[in-house]
């Protein structure tokens, strides 16, 4: 795998900081999970495959075992609010200078500088300062949306540091140094907004939220509910397409595409799309470019043809479907971690501190001084 031999130390935490260890071992990075003793994070979905060593941070022993193992490390995932590892003795400054090679990542809410930097927050508070969230929601004159909580924490915040961290390791062939990536969920957001911010001159755009064509303005982007209570996604945009899902809705009256009664439109389409269960509707619509597709559950897409076709979920022992890890590499794809077992609190404590050189007598001698916790399965 691409990243094979690249050992990650990831500090606990839940959601952006999961994710983004979770990309580099699927990819092939040994990852290291460091648990504060006694705390269990059970709400961690994204462990399977890492290693956990709880380790007591606030203790002198605990910041020395933590700087050794930072040592013998590639990459630093900490999740924390400005001036947190600073505090500890943690900060990049001091573990850079101990290992030149380091990628110490700080993956935070709203960065390390700026009135909000020290702040608490959560995706819908990254987002709404990203100025992304005045952009989503689908009913005229309603309050904003949010998507989930996808937009901040796993794309803006876990996905970009992962690309942060392949391309400081890249970088890091040719100048045998590591550095810095200050990863902020906000500006992540804003970021994976680009388009969006240099695209409002575009004759898309222009209109209040829900009045244009990619946010529930137009009649011909939407979803519409089937005579069984399911749904079908539609969104031919450009007039080739949109003539091919008139022709094959039946459509029997003249009904321009940009212009006239959206609202009278959509209802007239949603009279139409009624009239069929959503498999009528995909047999009537599946090959010919329409751009209309079923809205499948969670449990319904690791059973669609065209994933099972492309391999596109992988399936555990218990039934259960994972999404594939994605980019496919050609020569080194990628393994989801996603049905090895999750590691217990403190499971992996005493392997890696033989590991980092530390003797039996040390470790011992850390248990009672309550540095680190073992848990011997």
């Amino acid at each position: 795998m691409a990243l094979r031999g690249i050992k990650v130390v990831e500090l606990a935490g839940l959601a952006p900081a999961p994710f983004c260890g979770m990309i580099l071992s699927d990819f092939g990075a040994s990852v290291i999970r460091v648990d504060k003793i006694g705390h269990s994070l059970d709400l961690d979905c994204l462990d399977n495959g890492k290693k956990s060593i709880s380790l007591n941070l606030k203790h002198n022993k605990g910041i020395e075992v933590f700087r050794r193992l930072c040592k013998h490390s590639d990459v630093l995932i900490e999740p924390f609010r400005k001036g947190v590892m600073e505090k500890l003795g943690l900060g990049p400054e001091v573990l850079l200078q101990e290992n030149k090679r380091l990628i110490y990542a700080r993956l935070s809410g709203f960065g390390r500088k700026g009135v909000y930097a020290e702040r608490a927050g959560h995706d819908i508070n990254f987002v709404a300062l990203s100025g992304l969230l005045s952009m989503f929601g689908w009913e005229k004159n309603k309050k904003p949306s949010p998507p989930l909580n996808l937009i901040a924490d796993f794309a803006g915040g876990g996905l970009m540091c992962a690309f942060g961290i392949v391309t400081s390791l890249l970088e890091r062939e040719k100048s045998g140094l590591g550095q810095v990536v200050d990863c902020s969920m906000v500006e992540g957001a804003a970021y994976l907004g680009s388009w969006i911010y240099r695209s409002q001159h575009l004759p898309i755009w222009g209109k209040a939220r829900a009045e244009n064509t990619l946010d529930g303005g137009a009649s011909f982007y939407d979803t519409f509910e089937t005579k069984d209570g399911k749904y079908m996604a539609v969104g031919p945009i450009e007039p080739q397409f949109y003539n091919t899902f008139l022709k094959y809705l039946k459509v029997t009256r003249e009904i321009p595409q940009f212009s006239g009664d959206m609202e009278a439109n959509r209802s007239y389409f949603e009279s139409i799309f009624k009239q069929k269960t959503r498999e009528e509707w995909c047999q009537i619509f599946d090959g010919h470019d329409a751009c209309v597709t079923p809205v499948l559950t969670l449990d319904e897409a690791p059973k669609h043809r065209h994933n099972v076709e492309n391999g596109s979920f992988n399936h555990g022992p218990n039934g259960k479907a994972i999404p594939r890890p994605a980019p496919i590499l050609s020569r080194t794809p990628a393994e989801t971690k996603a049905f090895a077992l999750k590691p217990e609190l403190g499971q992996h404590t005493e392997e890696i501190l033989i590991d980092i050189g530390y003797s039996k007598n040390e470790i011992e001698t850390f248990d009672d001084l309550g540095t680190i916790m073992r848990n011997k399965l």
